[in-house]
């Protein structure tokens, strides 16, 4: 299965479970040996396995004891900045989101039947 906007949280996390636990296989572990390796309960690695909600950090650790941490980043890749961006920042790293201000959105009247 891919992974689409489309799928809902507990798509995603059965398919995560479902893979974790490919990978576990393949390495010819159990669960109880992984979770060992990770500093994670046998309780935790069945949940996750199962596709259950768990901490992020749980996933982190089994990811890392199976050897597969560094494909975080293409999970979420570093972003890049924009020309224009660095040109207005001149090297300093931005931190804020701005807003749109009220002022600057121009209102007109409303009228009944104007909704077309």
């Amino acid at each position: 299965m891919k992974f689409i906007n489309d799928l809902s949280d507990d798509a995603v996390l059965k398919e995560i479970g479902h893979r974790i636990t490919q990978y576990r296989l393949n390495q010819d572990k159990t669960q109880a040996i992984l979770a060992q390796e990770a500093g994670v309960s046998n309780r935790t690695m069945a949940r996750i396995e199962h596709g259950d909600s768990v901490q992020a950090s749980s996933i982190i650790r089994i990811l890392r004891a199976l050897q597969l941490v560094e494909n975080l980043d293409t999970l979420l890749p570093e972003p890049a900045v924009s020309p224009i961006q660095q040109l207005k920042m001149q090297g300093k790293r931005r931190q804020r989101a701005s807003s749109k201000s009220a002022k600057s959105k121009k209102e007109e009247p409303w009228w009944w039947g104007d909704e077309e």
